[in-house]
């Protein structure tokens, strides 16, 4: 059984003065006004851009570098017949980002292929195993999707056996080496870009790809039909939802509904999602099962799903995908429980004061990663989970808000095979005889960057409020700040003094259901998902707690109720 974790430390915004003024001027509530001002939205004109979004708010794609080159090329191309080929990554950006790309090529009259690596038997990037087959096969230029930013030697290779090749990828590159020798690199993060916008996800970069090859041709009026699938890469690969991507993702959910394309409709009703879907179904229904068929098997599925020539087609590979994601849900929830384990009972646990590194034979590579999500999460510590075949290990690392994951790997490069990544996120490789001295200076590093504030546990509390403010009105005032996601959170609330209505009821051996009411004595149904795993002990009947959750209308069978999703409790003092 994983351990409990620590009780996090309240944090509770001050109110803010100019609440009330900011609400009349918006015309919003104050707490919604509040909640703006807390976000970095403190003249009107900032506040209502954020409030209505807009296709007037996606930046001109040729701001961004190497973007005029890139599309000469293309178009050069496609006049011309040259088969162009799609390489994409496997992950749910990479592979949201080849079918965009793929489906907008051949509507401009492009012959296009595609290759999505696969995870156990090629591995991450551009490969050039793969660039020399894709020449024998006749092609003279290669697009990347999410890949290949650190390519240089397959680059190399490719440059000088006549591959031209367009790289469209949002990592981080190297810092010593920059970019590759590409013919053309489209990333906002790369040196000497001065695209305004640094948070787009690999499918962002791709769709900006695609606006301009469109615009050239006199097609923008189609640009917006991509979005629907843009919007989905952007929410699970956990870009930041704010300026061009709170657009993109805003539109793309309004038009989901309305999804013609056959994989896209098939996914959308495997997944339950049928009706206005928000950015919580995009990142924890639909992305999932996308997600899923690169970590569990082929990550082409993906793009064959939404190429599908007609339902039966599109419904058996969305039934595919979804198999491979209860797959995907079983085996992380057994490499998580043994990684724990390796990290409680393993003889260097103590010198893991600052991360975890946790290593262990034959573990499924295609969910370490999100074990390490996991457990970064309940240890408070960036975590690096590897799993070893032989003498080789492949790792997945995940970070804490207050740590640069990333150049902690890069002080530490000389231990690695390869590595790369953002700043919360990244993949490596390394030997097995190197894994202690990595260990022991990956926590070094983070030692010289992180304080014992950064890693006691903190919850962020948007305001305290009282249960005669939690209304229908109040859920409808929020629903202004969707979507919600990375850089844009659902808003967390803290209620003291709630009463416990009769005794919680347990769901599935693990969450906690409870009716609290307030000094009004209105119910209300509380859900803490895994408050099983999450308290030390549950409620009794008529104990007055405090509360902090998130709060929303749920709606189910035609009936809309007031939920509150409980976030974490304390024994109250009142």
């Amino acid at each position: 059984m994983p351990p409990k974790r620590q009780p996090p430390k309240w944090i509770v915004r001050p109110p803010d003065a100019r609440s009330a003024q900011f609400a009349a001027e918006l015309g919003v509530s104050p707490i919604v006004a509040g909640l703006l001002l807390a976000r970095g939205y403190s003249d009107s004109a900032a506040a209502k851009t954020f409030l209505n979004p807009s296709l007037n708010q996606l930046h001109d794609p040729l701001r961004m570098l190497g973007m005029s080159e890139a599309v000469g090329r293309l178009l050069h191309a496609i006049d011309n017949h040259e088969p162009v080929l799609i390489y994409g990554d496997y992950d749910v950006d990479g592979t949201t980002g080849t079918a965009v790309l793929l489906r907008a090529l051949r509507m401009l009259g492009a012959t296009a292929g595609y290759h999505v690596p696969h995870r156990f038997t090629e591995g991450y990037g551009i490969q050039q195993a793969a660039l020399e087959k894709a020449s024998r096969e006749g092609y003279k230029l290669v697009v990347s999707v999410d890949c290949g930013i650190r390519a240089h030697e397959p680059l190399i290779w490719a440059r000088d056996n006549g591959l031209d090749v367009i790289i469209t990828d949002h990592h981080l590159p190297d810092e010593d080496e920059g970019a590759p020798p590409a013919f053309a690199v489209l990333n906002p993060n790369q040196q000497g870009c001065t695209y305004p916008d640094k948070n787009l996800a690999g499918v962002g970069v791709a769709f900006k790809l695609v606006h301009a090859l469109f615009r050239e041709r006199g097609r923008e009026s189609q640009v917006p039909g991509f979005l629907k699938m843009v919007a989905i890469g952007t929410v699970a690969d956990v870009a930041k939802l704010v300026g061009e991507n709170r657009a993109i993702v805003a539109l793309g959910l309004s038009d989901l509904p309305r999804a013609v394309n056959y994989g896209l409709r098939a996914l959308i009703e495997i997944a339950g999602c049928e009706g206005e879907m928000n950015a919580y179904d995009l990142g924890f229904r639909i992305g999932p099962r996308i997600n899923a068929a690169g970590r569990m098997d082929a990550a082409s599925a993906v793009v064959d799903l939404f190429n599908a020539k007609d339902k039966e087609e599109a419904r058996h590979l969305a039934e595919h995908l979804d198999t491979r994601n209860r797959e995907r849900m079983e085996a992380q929830r057994e490499i998580f429980n043994r990684a724990v384990e390796e990290f409680e009972t393993g003889a260097e646990r103590e010198a893991q004061t600052h991360a975890a590194i946790i290593a262990g034979d034959g573990w499924h590579r295609g969910v370490i990663g999100l074990a390490a999500s996991k457990i970064a999460e309940r240890l408070n510590r960036p975590c690096v989970v590897i799993s070893f075949d032989g003498d080789v290990g492949h790792g997945s690392a995940r970070s804490i808000e207050a740590y640069h994951l990333f150049n902690g790997l890069t002080s530490c490069r000389d231990l690695l095979d390869k590595f790369g990544g953002h700043s919360h996120a990244a993949g490596l490789s390394i030997r097995r005889e190197r894994v202690p001295e990595f260990r022991r200076r990956l926590n070094e590093h983070a030692a010289s960057c992180l304080t014992e504030d950064d890693l006691t546990p903190a919850l962020r509390i948007d305001a305290e409020i009282g249960a005669a403010d939690l209304s229908f009105q109040l859920s409808k005032d929020l629903s202004l700040l969707e979507p919600f996601g990375a850089g844009n959170p659902r808003p967390v609330f803290a209620t003291k003094g709630l009463r416990v209505l009769g005794e919680p009821q347990v769901i599935k051996e693990q969450h906690l259901k409870l009716r609290v009411a307030g000094e009004n004595n209105r119910p209300f149904e509380a859900i803490w998902w895994r408050g099983l795993e999450e308290t030390a002990a549950t409620p009794q009947a008529n104990q007055r707690i405090d509360l902090a959750y998130e709060f929303e209308a749920q709606s189910w069978m035609g009936d809309v109720k007031l939920q509150l999703n409980v976030r974490d409790m304390k024994t109250s003092e009142w």
